[in-house]
């Protein structure tokens, strides 16, 4: 059985009372999975814990400041809870690790690529891999020139700079609003600042479908899945507007009416469009078992 239940982290941190009174009220616990979001180039599936791979874990927390470092303290604190169970490491990273050469490769010089292991890592990926089974306030792609000329003219220490790009950008920077519902209500509505926060995200958006599938030789299915892939139809028949070339047709009512998990495709059409509700928890539970069975880690 996997048991899920949200707690509260004020401040972004464990409320170690929280989840004891959690835990006990679960029953007897075997396993404990850890959604970790970076695992490097060294970890490439799921991995039982254990002093070596943490101490791994926190030299890798640069490639993810914003979450590397919750992940460890939530670790931390079950394994004070639950100190005797076996636990395991499941990577956002880990369903990318196989991107090819060419897609995972930066143009950049040898010498840093080889010093400092730097290559594209994928993301979402517990997401990615339940979804193939059955960003909000971020900038996205910026031109490096960009970032330079920020630093150079307009007097922003780095950290304010990557704050902005971090926290204040992507829907929020454009919109006003990082929540899609409220930017499509008022895009419905006229608010030009949203109609071209909409636009951005939905060109991006088609854009990335059309590279990935120039470099998949074609779709089989394209999946919409979490919170916006899920929940906004106005977004699933946006972003599939313009596809058709590539045999994606959907269906204006069962998008508009579908609840995960649904095919939202015209009779017929040569790609399957579902909606998938993103359970990551359960791609965690199944990397576990995995790993407890002996089958990695």
């Amino acid at each position: 059985m996997v048991a899920a239940r949200d707690l509260d982290a004020p401040r972004a941190r464990v409320d170690e009372h929280e989840l004891a009174a959690a835990l006990g009220s679960l029953g007897p616990v075997d396993a404990v999975g850890h959604r970790v979001v970076h695992g490097g180039t060294r970890f490439v599936g799921p991995v039982r814990l254990d002093p070596q791979v943490l101490e791994a874990l926190h030299e890798l927390a640069d490639l993810a400041p914003l979450h590397q470092l919750k992940s460890l303290e939530g670790i931390a604190a079950v394994s004070r809870a639950l100190p005797d169970l076996p636990a395991v490491a499941c990577f956002d990273t880990a369903f990318h690790a196989t991107l090819a050469p060419a897609a995972a490769t930066y143009a950049l010089p040898a010498a840093w690529r080889e010093r400092f292991g730097l290559r594209r890592f994928g993301f979402h990926g517990l997401s990615h891999a339940y979804a193939s089974r059955v960003m909000a306030t971020r900038s996205g792609s910026v031109d490096p020139g960009l970032v330079l000329w920020l630093l150079e003219h307009t007097g922003m220490a780095e950290s304010e700079l990557a704050h902005a790009l971090e926290h204040e950008s992507g829907l929020a920077g454009l919109a006003g609003s990082a929540d899609m519902r409220a930017v499509v209500d008022a895009a419905e509505r006229g608010q030009e600042p949203a109609r071209t926060a909409l636009d951005v995200y939905l060109h991006r958006l088609r854009a990335g479908i059309a590279a990935m599938a120039a470099a998949l030789d074609g779709l089989d299915a394209l999946v919409f899945t979490a919170g916006v892939g899920e929940n906004a139809p106005a977004v699933r028949a946006g972003a599939a507007a313009g596809l058709d070339f590539l045999g994606v047709a959907l269906d204006p009512e069962r998008n508009r009416t579908a609840r995960p998990d649904a095919n939202v495709s015209t009779p017929g059409a040569p790609v399957h469009t579902l909606v998938i509700a993103a359970r990551e928890d359960l791609e965690i539970a199944r990397q576990v078992r995995e790993v407890l069975d002996g089958g990695s880690g």
